[in-house]
């Protein structure tokens, strides 16, 4: 099949044959559900047949791969953006009319593949769709968990974590490949034999577990590339006992079988124990282990030496999740293929690169070495040489500062620091902001940066523009085709051209047209799921990302308790209506998250069912319960400002910052992450910033946070404080009153009293300029025409070009 000449005959024979051959009916008799199938299974098809065309371009190129560890692919649906990519939606629409079915009846039915927590799962699936799309040659490897990340359900204010099953409408992308299976060795303890080769491991006693592979494959658009995301599932290797089962011990014959299975079981299981923190730690070795023995023995085959890896592959780990890639890559050239240490620690040092994704101390992964020893011993025994290693190098260079080798040893104090660990063993590192990749230099990675400079660059975090705008907004991608043409779709710096059209009213009009018809459309799917009534003509101010007190969801609570105690005054005072939405999941264990979630939910219960009707037309608070992409895709659009409002110097990044961007909402927000390149893009009179820039924010915890001042001094904050303490739809968050309130070391470590005042001048600037809808339209298309930047194609191409020397394949 060519997606190039497919047609709605083909399509139509195809899907009638998929119907009969997998599930034994005829059209008349078919389900939506096994219509479904049958189109995925059609669509699947066409991407096996161009991924087999484009393997066999690869290999005769014999060119440099790059293979992406990470720990979560938040994906969304597959199906649209497939279709979108291949150019195949008017064929696939006109075969399904003979079924009364639409491709929108369709999408709906598949459900989103949840697997990963918020920006560091999105970034790496559009970065597979700008792999794709620029003919890049990719693997992508993540583990094929059997549910998600949870479900989010509300319950009377409180986040209940449900099972979230994606496996039964999902699975029929994946295509098993069991004869690409791999073992991987838990526990047990490790035997050196000495031979006249020299020493040989033997692993025994080990735990033995099988990773089996399920592809899933992922288009580029109008490109000869599709990118290959590997998913790796556990089972148990051990044969049935059938002895064991006919005596009736059913429990003890499937207990292996269980536990094995439990490693892809769950995304990020509760770690707040320790049954939970080994389960991670498997599920961390798993991903890593099976990838690698897959990447050197297809390496092998092709090349039959390890001499060259470094100059043919390009190993990338996205954050700190996979840096055991770097003492299991050690492993298997010395244990299993026989090169010495210091040829294993340079091809090794060589092959890998590192994304650093956080500044905050409790995400920089630090393991117990206790753990790491008893789970994966020969693993420990290799961190422990590298270690050594490295400190007698550090005392050589810096002799007698004790405390400097401490801070960039990879053991201390009984803990294995992991982000050390991938900076040593990396060639290259990045940030993925100018900001956040400077502050990394001077903060976490300092002495580091100060020993090998060359090693750290910045690549800007970026999105899949043709998702984000192009499937989520057509509307808006229909009004920029009109006016510039349609070569932004694969040349998204060219949005810039739209900028002429900044004073054009009747696109300035259309504009404000389409942000309206955006905002109907997502304000019944609130009518539908939350049961408010919200207003289209209001402000539609949003803040979507995970739960989290460093990104300040509880800020944005506090305006809201400002404005509504105001309100409640004086009902009659002149107020722009706006309506506050917010969309966001907590860690199962966050107790903090979860309470700012409670006090949202209390907070908006108490202001819509408010009974003056003259408070409940000018403010609505909405919590969109079990954020997703397909939710996302229908909020961004219809988002008129948007939140960013982290303490400055805390966000790495961002990517929400850049999908609110791109279709059109202003921005409010620090100077923090991306937030920095955004405002150099698109000029300060196009966003709003407000609030302590990195360097005053660090300064004021060098002499101390006195949060009791800022309480003190402001009538609006004591109003609120006081607030908090009686608490909304019956229930006190006296919790937050102190925590606000109380002065460092033990305050609010993000500061939100200190930059309130600031945050809630600003809205003062934005409710007036919103007036003005001339003014609006036209700062909503600067932000559309300058978000070309924070396209994923650029940030890719900065990878192949500045990190891994990666050539184009057609």
């Amino acid at each position: 099949m060519d997606e190039k000449n497919f047609t709605k005959k083909e399509a139509k024979e195809i899907i009638i044959g998929k119907l009969s051959r997998f599930f034994g009916v005829t059209p008349g008799e078919c389900t939506k559900e096994q219509l479904y199938k049958a189109v995925v299974m059609t669509v699947r098809d066409i991407l096996l047949e161009k991924r087999n065309k484009y393997r066999k371009a690869t290999h005769d190129a014999k060119g440099k791969r790059v293979y992406y560890l990470c720990m979560e692919f938040l994906l969304g649906r597959s199906l649209k953006n497939n279709v979108y990519n291949l150019g195949i939606g008017k064929a696939l629409s006109d075969a399904l009319a003979f079924f009364n079915v639409t491709l929108d009846d369709l999408y709906e039915l598949e459900p989103d593949a949840g697997l990963g927590n918020g920006g560091l799962g999105r970034l790496a699936a559009c970065y597979m769709d700008a792999l794709a799309t620029l003919d890049y040659p990719t693997y992508g490897f993540s583990i094929r968990y059997e549910y998600g990340l949870f479900k989010q359900k509300i319950v009377d204010g409180w986040q209940m974590e449900l099972p979230d099953e994606w496996l039964p409408g999902g699975e029929v992308w994946l295509t098993q490949r069991a004869d690409r299976s791999f073992k991987v060795k838990f526990d047990g303890r490790i035997i050196e034999d000495w031979t006249e080769q020299g020493v040989k491991i033997r692993h025994v006693d080990a735990v033995e577990v099988e990773a089996v592979p399920y592809d899933m494959m992922i288009s580029g658009k109008d490109s000869e590339a599709v990118s290959v995301l590997r998913l790796w599932s556990a089972r148990s290797t051990k044969t049935f006992d059938m002895h064991m089962f006919s005596q009736g011990d059913y429990a003890q014959c499937m207990k292996e079988s269980t536990e094995a299975e439990l490693i892809s079981k769950v995304l990020y299981p509760s770690d707040n124990h320790f049954e939970g923190k080994s389960l991670r730690l498997k599920q961390q070795y798993l991903l890593v282990s099976a990838s690698l023995q897959n990447i050197l023995q297809d390496h092998l085959h092709r090349y039959k030496t390890f001499d060259n890896l470094p100059e043919k592959v390009a190993i990338h780990i996205n954050d700190t999740h996979p840096a055991l890639a770097v003492p299991e890559l050690m492993r298997l050239l010395m244990d299993e293929h026989g090169y010495s240490w210091e040829k294993a620690w340079d091809i090794t040092t060589r092959t890998i690169a590192y994304t650093n994704h956080t500044v905050l101390a409790e995400a920089l992964e630090v393991w117990s070495e206790d753990l790491i020893e008893r789970r994966l011993p020969r693993i420990y025994a290799i961190i422990k040489e590298i270690n050594q290693r490295f400190c007698a190098q550090l005392w050589e260079k810096y002799p007698g500062d004790w405390n400097r080798i401490d801070r960039m040893s990879v053991l201390a104090h009984g803990r294995v620091k992991m982000a050390n660990l991938a900076v040593l063993g990396s060639y290259k590192v990045n940030g993925v902001s100018a900001l956040h990749s400077d502050i990394i230099k001077e903060s976490i990675f300092r002495d580091f940066a100060r020993m090998t400079p060359d090693k750290f660059t910045n690549v800007t975090n970026g999105i899949a523009h043709r998702r984000w705008l192009c499937q989520a907004n057509p509307e808006l991608t229909g009004l920029i085709t009109e006016c510039i043409g349609d070569r932004f779709v694969l040349e998204p710096e060219r949005l810039a051209d739209f900028k002429e059209f900044a004073k054009d009213k009747t696109v300035l009009s259309r504009m404000l047209e389409i942000k309206k018809l955006k905002k109907l459309q997502l304000a019944k799917y609130i009518e539908t799921h939350n049961g408010i009534i919200v207003d289209p003509d209001s402000m539609f101010d949003v803040q979507a990302k995970r739960m989290h007190e460093y990104k300040r969801q509880l800020l944005f609570a506090l305006y809201i308790i400002n404005l509504f105690e105001e309100l409640k005054a004086n009902p009659d005072m002149p107020v722009q209506p706006k309506t506050f939405i917010f969309g966001a999941k907590a860690a199962p264990g966050y107790y903090m998250a979860k309470q700012i979630i409670k006090l949202i939910c209390c907070l908006a219960k108490e202001i819509n069912e408010y009974p003056d009707q003259r408070v409940r037309d000018k403010i609505k608070v909405v919590y969109l319960e079990n954020y997703s992409v397909t939710l996302a895709e229908l909020l961004m659009p219809a988002t008129e400002l948007s939140e960013q409002i982290s303490l400055a110097g805390k966000e790495a990044s961002g990517t929400g910052n850049m999908k609110f961007m791109i279709n059109g909402a202003l921005t409010i927000g620090t100077m923090d992450g991306a937030n920095v390149e955004m405002y150099e893009q698109v000029g300060e009179d196009n966003i709003y910033i407000f609030g302590l820039k990195a360097d005053e924010v660090e300064d004021m915890w060098k002499h101390g946070y006195n949060a009791s001042t800022y309480y003190n001094t402001n009538p609006k904050l004591q109003r609120i404080i006081d607030s908090l303490k009686r608490g909304y739809a019956g229930v006190s968050f006296e919790l937050f009153a102190n925590y606000l309130t109380t002065n460092s070391p033990i305050a609010d470590p993000y500061m939100c009293l200190a930059d309130f005042h600031s945050y809630t001048e600003t809205k003062g600037v934005i409710d007036n300029d919103y007036q003005n809808k001339t003014k609006w339209a036209k700062a909503s298309l600067m932000n559309v025409a300058s978000s070309g930047f924070f396209s994923a194609d650029r940030a890719i191409k900065e990878y192949a070009e500045n990190i891994w020397k990666l050539k184009v394949v057609k």
